[in-house]
């Protein structure tokens, strides 16, 4: 697995990912500041309901006498006046009714007061509701009767058909009854009966209830409205079926209460205007503010807390900033936080919008005398609404409740706000921190890039000091490095140079007596010598010819690389050049056989052919000692990349591992350590790179294989030999 290097700034970028922890910090001191905000809203809350129920406290006369202190509410006997949107038509058709008619009850066979044959079937029915707009009471009557029996035209009795009665405790507390009895479909027909419940006569016409009876394929509809304060705290509606026309005896009664006593009668709850006058005064346009019995039956209401406009967002509203950074700030920055922040919505579903009975924990709490609150999320789960409730007593008793509602946009828009600003501040405190961050890590990564790139400049391939390295007057640690670098490479480079100085000084000190030996040994053999004397004068002789030999090699390289420095160049065939040496090493080596390939072209190069034959001579030295006997030695010249490549190989030992490029330095030698005929210093590869650097050419050695054909007596075969390939690239002259 590979290591990908990572550089400073890289690490320095990932380091300043810690700078993320602040938005995440500063968003939990936002979140724990709209906790406090939260409890703030809710204790503000609850104190305007307890100012509400004090407003109502001790006032009886706001509450039904009836309705609000009954003991318990039983539905369908005990009605409840809705708040209608309009004013219903009285058409008999019911579509004014259509957003209300969920609210509507049906009654049956349980709400049946009176039946003339208890075998029969019940064949009378109705679904009924009451509502409230504008001083009049509105409500209608879906009623199923497969035989409907209008009044006679003639006849004085109004109660001998299909009739509808009315009971109510009038508000001057007297017992009233009323018929709705017609002759036909179209406006009703009302009358006033006598107050005794057993007298159906006389009658008197009440035209104050006004209203609709039109008649359907199940039955008919009746659709009427009469004046409030024609209707007292108690009312019972009761439908009257007959379904003989010719002895129109009353069959049965189905209705929500007994209506001939005033004790039977149900209650009738209308949303008390009073009150309701009373909480617009106090209310928060922000809030909604419910006032209900002890049943849970709303009593006023107002408000409404999709529309309210929050104190706390009014508080966070500001003026559009003109200025570059504002416009930033609003095109760009805020839809990037809103990617994460959730805008308070416009528009919800308020499962409460309508509601005529209102339950909750903070309803059961403060009808025990005790305020209450709680949180509830809407249906959508698009709004968190806030409700308190507190109690209103009556003679030390909880006779209602006054709950204020409120939603947390105004908090999560002061928390949007909030976050806006911290976000501003981080966004600008991260991005200085990490550019600043950035900037010290480039720095320091230029300084260290350029001490490294000075030391790689300061030493060449080969090991020899080139160049000096500069410290650095910083006063740093890496000020104090490059110093140190500075140091040690001044000092590599003088040993350096005492070493390359080294063989010509050698070479220069050691030639005087080398010369007064070979001179001594010269008279000495002019003597007359024993046999075993003379092997020995012998001897030395072989030793100071060596010794000579080596001294030349040593000043060889040193008188080369003088004479490159002075060298004139000139423009010459490369070609003819390595064509007329190897016809010249074909003569001198006539037993040794060479495999030529050199292109007819001339192949012309910038550079002294005298010295490229001495790179011939070394190469081809080197090749002919390590050749195996009776293989060739390959030569060929070619053009590639626009570059001459010259390739000499030679059958036999390998190269040993990583000594490629070694084999070129000065005193290296692969050679086996054993006697051999010529000393061997490791010079001549030196001396064909100094050569070739010259040229500005490269050098490289490596390892072949190839098939080679060997004939036997009696098969032929092939086997495979290993060699080495030196090639050296040299720049053509551009003509």
């Amino acid at each position: 697995m590979f290591n990908l290097p990572i550089g400073l700034r890289t690490k320095v970028a990932v380091l300043s990912l810690f700078l993320l922890c602040l938005p995440w910090l500063g968003y939990q001191y936002v979140w724990e500041m709209e906790k406090y905000l939260r409890h703030g809203q809710e204790k503000t809350l609850e104190g305007t309901t307890q100012a509400l129920a004090t407003a109502l406290h001790e006032r009886p006369k706001l509450f039904d006498s009836q309705a609000s202190f009954l003991t318990q509410v039983q539905q369908g006997r005990d009605l409840y006046a809705y708040p209608l949107a309009g004013p219903i038509q009285l058409d008999g058709k019911l579509s004014d009714w259509a957003d209300y008619r969920h609210k509507s009850i049906e009654y049956g066979q349980s709400h049946q007061i009176f039946k003339a044959d208890p075998n029969t079937p019940l064949n009378v029915s109705f679904t009924h509701m009451v509502g409230k707009y504008s001083g009049y009471l509105y409500g209608f009557f879906e009623v199923i009767d497969p035989n409907v029996i209008y009044r006679g035209k003639n006849t004085l009795r109004i109660d001998l058909n299909d009739h509808l009665t009315i009971a109510t405790l009038a508000p001057d507390g007297v017992f009233k009854r009323y018929i709705i009895s017609t002759i036909k479909d179209g406006w009703i027909s009302a009358f006033e009966l006598p107050e005794d419940p057993a007298l159906s006569t006389p009658v008197t016409p009440e035209v104050q209830i006004q209203g609709k009876w039109r008649k359907t394929k199940l039955g008919y509809n009746i659709e009427l409205r009469m004046p409030l304060d024609m209707v007292g705290s108690k009312l019972g509606f009761a439908i009257h079926d007959v379904n003989n026309p010719k002895t129109r005896r009353l069959d049965a009664v189905v209705g929500t209460s007994a209506i001939d006593d005033v004790d039977k009668l149900g209650t009738v709850l209308v949303p008390s205007p009073e009150i309701e006058s009373i909480i617009k005064g106090m209310s928060h346009n922000s809030s909604r503010i419910w006032v209900v019995d002890k049943h849970g039956r709303v009593l006023a209401k107002s408000g409404d807390i999709r529309t309210g406009s929050s104190v706390w967002t009014r508080t966070v509203k500001e003026a559009p900033d003109p200025s570059f950074w504002g416009q930033f700030k609003r095109n760009y920055l805020i839809p990037l936080y809103y990617k994460i922040l959730t805008t308070p919505p416009k528009d919800f579903v308020d499962s409460l919008q309508d509601s005529t009975v209102l339950e909750g924990s903070h309803i059961q709490k403060a009808l025990s005398g005790k305020q209450g609150s709680t949180w509830r999320l809407t249906p959508d789960n698009k709004a968190v609404i806030l409700a308190a409730a507190s109690p209103i007593w009556i003679d030390d008793k909880v006779m209602g409740v006054v709950i204020s509602e409120e939603t947390t946009h105004g908090i999560r828009t002061l928390r949007n706000k909030a976050l806006e600003k911290l976000f501003n501040v981080i966004l600008t405190v991260m991005s200085m921190g990490t550019l600043a961050l950035f900037f010290f890590a480039s720095s320091i990564s230029s300084r260290i890039r350029k001490l490294r790139d000075e030391a790689e400049r300061a030493i060449d391939s080969q090991g020899r000091i080139t160049n000096h390295i500069q410290g650095s007057k910083v006063r740093d640690e890496i000020g104090d490095l490059s110093r140190s670098f500075a140091s040690i490479v001044s000092r590599l480079g003088q040993y350096t140079h005492y070493l390359e100085n080294m063989s010509s000084r050698l070479s220069h000190e050691l030639r005087t007596p080398v010369a007064v030996v070979r001179s001594s040994l010269e008279h000495l053999s002019l003597q007359q010598l024993d046999k075993d004397s003379r092997k020995y004068v012998d001897r030395a002789q072989e030793g100071v010819s060596r010794l000579s030999m080596i001294l030349n090699n040593m000043s060889e390289a040193t008188r080369l690389e003088e004479s490159l420095s002075k060298a004139e160049v000139d423009t010459f065939p490369l070609s003819k050049v390595v064509n007329g040496c190897m016809q010249g090493y074909q003569l001198t080596y006539p037993q040794q056989e060479f495999v030529l390939s050199i292109p007819d072209e001339p192949l012309t190069m910038r550079g002294v052919p005298e010295y490229i034959a001495q790179l011939m001579d070394k190469l081809i030295a080197n090749a002919l000692e390590f050749c195996l006997p009776g293989t060739p030695i390959t030569v060929s010249l070619e053009v590639k990349n626009r570059k001459a490549v010259l390739t000499i190989g030679n059958l036999g030992p390998e190269l040993p591992d990583k000594m490629s490029e070694q084999i070129f330095e000065s005193m290296v030698s692969v050679r086996q350590q054993k006697a051999q005929d010529k000393p061997h210093l490791g010079l001549g590869l030196y001396i064909a790179r100094l050569i070739t650097q010259f040229h500005q050419g490269s050098i490289v050695a490596g390892n072949i294989s190839s098939h080679q054909k060997g004939q036997t007596k009696d098969s032929e075969h092939k086997h495979l030999q290993s060699g080495v390939e030196i090639h050296v690239t040299l720049p053509l002259h551009k003509e």
